[in-house]
């Protein structure tokens, strides 16, 4: 078997993406790279640069197992350490401390012996993947739309056998084994006892915010509200392709009062909510792990799925766990409240009202 490094990760990656990936550590200054990104909210001390390529690690060390992840959470570099991964490569940027649940990157990655890449902006718009799962083949695609960078828009014509709204939602019913999921947390909540759990694929399934289920599809726009896509941008692709009679919002979704929903119901254009950021994985995550298995036999790929579930404070952890718990907060966290009276009667109190096991 061949001795796959770190740097042949880089020279991989560099391939997939035609080669967006930082090689030489100047790029990351210098301007020469347009992947390179700083994102910011323009929260004191908050922003985070995007640097497609290696974060962590030695460009020689060997690397027998790859994870394909989208997002870094202490949580993930549990698992890598727990079950022989060497390197992960991340889709979403990498920021010190928040990434590795608050201690630094260095001294996190270093005990367990983990290389870290990121990838992100250098990734989107390399394959038309999103657009297909969501039933349409692109004719325009533009990743910086209106000078935004990250502002992806598509606008793409229905697959054969997408004729109406319906028929998305059900290839994304399938295509996302939506049912599995569902069953998934059906199981859980009867393990936990509690029909109150909730779970992000789960609850997040595509559904239709305007128009009906029997409404012709036509030309799809396809926009991710959380770039930056505007009522602006939507005027101004309309313009373009007035053919335009469905939106599909995907990744993010539009909820409750958001602009686009009222103008697309002004315009009579059917507005579709698609897969949600958790369900990125299986659009971009996977694809990257055949080509990276492809390219490098030689290691074993495998691909983190994340799930985020939801409990009832009274479900919460095992019995024990909760009593535990309970102890702590009246103990330790709320004793030092003034005003409060007998800490004990307090306890009491609360046990009969919400905690009654």
């Amino acid at each position: 078997m061949a001795r796959v490094l770190v740097r042949d990760i880089i020279t991989t990656l560099n391939t997939i993406t035609g080669g967006r990936v930082v090689t030489d550590q100047s790029e990351r200054f210098n301007g020469s790279n347009p992947f390179v990104t700083l994102k910011s909210s323009n929260i004191p001390g908050k922003e985070v640069m995007e640097v497609p390529g290696l974060v962590y690690g030695d460009p020689s060390m060997p690397v027998h197992k790859v994870a394909v992840v989208m997002t870094l959470t202490e949580s993930v570099v549990e698992l890598a350490a727990a079950s022989g991964v060497n390197a992960l490569v991340v889709h979403h940027p990498v920021a010190d401390a928040a990434s590795t649940g608050g201690v630094p990157l260095k001294d996190y990655l270093s005990h367990y012996n983990l290389a870290i890449f990121e990838l992100h902006e250098a990734f989107h718009g390399l394959h038309p993947g999103i657009a297909l799962l969501h039933g349409h083949e692109p004719i325009f695609t533009d990743t910086c739309f209106g000078g935004i960078v990250g502002n992806v828009v598509m606008v793409g014509k229905p697959l054969d056998g997408i004729k109406n709204l319906s028929h998305i939602l059900s290839r994304l019913e399938l295509l996302m084994a939506q049912q599995q999921d569902m069953r998934l947390l059906d199981a859980e909540r009867k393990i936990f006892d509690s029909l109150d759990l909730q779970e992000t694929n789960a609850l997040e399934s595509g559904a239709i915010i305007e128009g009906d289920p029997n409404n012709e599809v036509g030309l799809i726009l396809h926009c991710f509200p959380h770039t930056g896509f505007s009522v602006e941008n939507l005027n101004s692709i309309l313009e373009k392709y007035p053919a335009i009679r469905t939106v599909i919002a995907s990744i993010s979704k539009v909820r409750n009062q958001h602009p686009l929903i009222a103008v697309c119901a002004a315009k009579g254009l059917n507005l579709i909510n698609g897969n949600s950021h958790a369900l990125e994985i299986w659009e971009n995550g996977l694809p990257l792990a055949y080509a990276i298995q492809t390219l490098l036999p030689d290691v074993e790929v495998v691909v983190y799925r994340e799930r985020v579930t939801s409990y009832p404070l009274a479900a919460a952890g095992a019995r024990e766990l909760r009593r535990y718990a309970r102890q702590m907060a009246f103990s330790y966290l709320l004793g030092h409240e003034t005003g409060r009276g007998n800490i004990d009667e307090q306890i009491s109190d609360v046990k009969e009202a919400k905690f009654n096991e």
